[in-house]
């Protein structure tokens, strides 16, 4: 992996937890492991932020902008933990230092799904612009004086919205997540490539589940229909993404959302 052509990897601190460095060694393809071999599971909330907080300040980095990736299956809670940590280290580090950029925004609309009969895989790989987010991912690695606007999804609209997300010119840690974002598949293995570190975030089926239910249910869905689509779709999108799973710098547990 790579963020820009100075930057090398280099080797964990043995407890891969305790100083700042470890979470700057861990990237560029290293993964912080415990003895072992495994990758290092992670759930308290000051440490994910100490981590990521360490991913601007580690002796390896050089100039330039350091994209953090956050895989996992749909309802583990990567948005939340993303923003979380967006809000965390902007008020470490001043406003604008970090930004947010959801893989969601790259959602194809539901014209396209429809042109494409995929309306009834929403959410699968095969629905979403995933070249225009890796295009998006290298501007942003390559943009240095201009502002950066990222699109989202909006649940209630049920559609991708362009720029409701900015990446000013002074930010240095730019946090993306999504299922696919530690995918060996083409183009997802591309989007590897331009992630510091990806870590996964690994939740508890049952509670995944319970949070797609509720999920479902406020967008306008029966319990039957919700019942359906998560079995139909929201199932089998997660068991593709697990696979990544060994691929993530990092394992990030159940933890306290703010």
């Amino acid at each position: 992996m790579h963020v820009d052509g100075h930057r090398k990897g280099g080797t964990p601190s043995s407890d891969g937890l305790a100083s700042l460095s470890a979470a700057g060694d861990a990237g560029q393809g290293g993964r912080a492991v415990d003895g072992n071999g495994e990758a290092h599971l992670i759930s308290g909330r000051a440490e994910i932020v100490e981590l990521a907080n360490g991913l601007l300040h580690s002796r390896t980095r050089s100039v330039g902008r350091t994209i953090l990736g956050l895989a996992g299956p749909p309802g583990a809670g990567k948005s939340t933990l993303a923003r979380h940590l967006v809000e965390e280290i902007n008020r470490l580090n001043g406003t604008g230092t970090a930004a947010y950029l959801p893989l969601d925004g790259f959602h194809l609309s539901n014209t396209q799904l429809e042109r494409l009969g995929l309306r009834d895989r929403k959410g699968s790989p095969a629905t979403f612009d995933a070249w225009g987010y890796v295009a998006l991912l290298r501007r942003v690695l390559a943009e240095r004086f201009h502002d950066v606007y990222t699109p989202d999804f909006d649940r209630e609209l049920d559609e991708p919205v362009a720029a409701r997300h900015v990446i000013r010119p002074h930010t240095r840690l730019v946090i993306t997540e999504g299922n696919y974002l530690a995918n060996a598949d083409t183009p997802w293995s591309e989007v590897r490539t331009l992630l510091h570190e990806v870590w996964y975030v690994d939740t508890d089926d049952q509670l995944r589940d319970a949070r797609l239910m509720q999920r479902h249910l406020a967008g306008g869905r029966d319990a039957d229909a919700a019942r359906h689509w998560i079995t139909s779709n929201d199932h089998p999108n997660g068991e593709y993404v697990k696979a990544g799973r060994e691929a993530c710098t990092r394992i990030i547990g159940s933890w306290v959302c703010p």
